[in-house]
């Protein structure tokens, strides 16, 4: 075997990803979540081309009926396909989930790499800005940005992206804090590296990892916060479905159609939980102290 101090630095990096890959596979919790969350993926992605009703097409005919051979999943208040708006509600689950963490980590991990890497009043700025939003309710910050830029889903998920953002500061921040000390760092100063090419070469790499498995968490609170949004009428508008949307409508009928709150609830229980088992994974496979 070849001893880690005898490899490049591009043969060390491949070999750290054939390890994390290697335990990411030997875990059975992560691999259940990464089947989740494929599986709604495809079937967002598929969407378009799939045999489904039109997701807004009503029938009076067939208002709240049961679930049956025509009604896989039954249907709604006015007739409209259950089916059909759980899986186009799917593309407005996850792309909100999606944009909105690229959102928060597009913004949140400059400000950090620059907090941390630089220090001083900028980091003193910075990091009392932060707190100040971290004191806020995630939730809270997230609908009344909500309700300051107007319902939509597209500013749904900017609020939601916001109101996350200061997670990747804080976190951003103390890993560069760390990072910035170790002897690699400090030699790249010493041959007269510009700040700019030690943090996009040095720093931001290493602290690439810890991202990548906070924004996977976060992608599932993110979809928690659309539908709660949804739901509350700030998020995706009718008649778009959306399945935040689908169990605000179907808090009245829980009687006589129960149905209509049994297959969003279970799918937005599903999509984030196969966020958190695979975000769990990640952090043991990139965790650089686990054999």
């Amino acid at each position: 075997m070849t001893a880690a101090s005898d490899l490049t630095p591009a043969q060390n990096t491949v070999e750290l990803e054939n390890r994390a890959w290697k335990k990411l596979r030997s875990s059975k919790s992560a691999l259940l979540g990464m089947v989740i969350v494929s599986f709604f993926i495809v079937i967002a992605i598929a969407a378009p081309i799939l045999p489904i009703a039109d997701p807004t097409a009503t029938s009076w005919t067939a208002v709240r009926e049961a679930p049956s051979a025509a009604y896989w999943l039954g249907t709604d208040e006015i007739g409209r396909d259950i089916l059909s708006r759980m899986i186009w509600g799917a593309q407005a689950s996850l792309m909100a989930g999606v944009v909105s963490v690229l959102i928060a980590v597009l913004i949140g991990v400059p400000f950090g790499l620059i907090s941390g890497y630089f220090g001083g009043w900028i980091d003193q700025i910075i990091s009392r800005i932060t707190d100040a939003l971290l004191a806020t309710p995630f939730l809270i910050l997230a609908i009344a940005l909500a309700a300051f830029l107007g319902p939509s889903l597209t500013n749904a998920m900017i609020a939601i992206g916001l109101s996350a953002m200061p997670i990747f500061i804080r976190l951003t921040r103390g890993q560069v804090l760390s990072v910035k000390t170790e002897d690699y760092v400090e030699g790249a100063h010493a041959i007269g590296l510009t700040n700019f090419a030690i943090m996009s070469r040095y720093v931001l790499p290493n602290v690439f990892a810890p991202v990548l498995v906070q924004a996977t968490l976060t992608v599932a609170t993110a979809i928690i916060a659309e539908a709660s949004l949804s739901f509350l009428g700030l998020g995706q508008q009718p008649p778009a479905p959306s399945w935040g949307s689908m169990l605000n409508v179907a808090k009245n009928f829980m009687e006589q159609a129960p149905w209509m709150a049994w297959w969003p609830g279970a799918a937005i229980f599903l999509v984030v939980l196969g966020f958190n088992l695979l975000g769990d994974g990640l952090r043991d496979a990139l965790d650089p102290r686990e054999d």
